[in-house]
C-alpha cells in the first residue's frame, strides 16, 4: 500500500491547528492547568487535598488532574495557583501586530507556551 500523506506544519498551538476559535486562550489554559497538576504532584497532593485546598469539589479536582480545559475558567485558574502558593504575574505591553498574544511563562523552567 503506497499512500500518499499530506503533511501540515503545526502553527506551535495544537487548539489552532485543530480550528478551535480561542486557541491562545485554550493553549495558556492547558499550561496553566499543567502548572497546577505539576504542582499537585510534587506536593503529593491527593484528591480529597487538592479539593480542600482550592476550595472545589472533588469531582472538579479530578476533572482538573484530567485536563478539562472548559471546566474552569482563566480567573480559576489564577485562583488554583495562587491556593497553591505560586505568584501569577500578567504583563501587558505593546505589540507591532495587528492582534496580540497570550502568552503563560513559568519562570522556574524557563518555558513558554505562546
Amino acid at each position: 500500500m503506497n499512500q500518499d500523506i499530506n503533511f501540515h506544519p503545526s502553527s506551535g498551538n495544537i487548539f489552532e491547528d485543530l480550528g478551535f476559535e480561542n486557541a491562545d486562550e485554550m493553549l495558556a489554559k492547558a499550561e496553566l492547568t499543567r502548572q497546577i497538576n505539576l504542582i499537585i504532584q510534587q506536593k503529593k497532593l491527593t484528591h480529597e487535598d487538592v479539593a480542600k485546598l482550592l476550595t472545589i469539589e472533588l469531582s472538579q479536582a479530578i476533572e482538573l488532574e484530567k485536563g478539562k480545559l472548559l471546566k474552569f475558567s482563566t480567573d480559576d485558574l489564577i485562583r488554583f495557583l495562587k491556593a497553591l502558593g505560586k505568584d501569577v504575574e500578567i504583563i501587558v505591553k505593546n505589540t507591532s501586530s495587528v492582534s496580540g498574544k497570550l502568552t503563560v511563562t513559568d519562570t522556574e523552567s524557563n518555558v513558554m507556551v505562546s
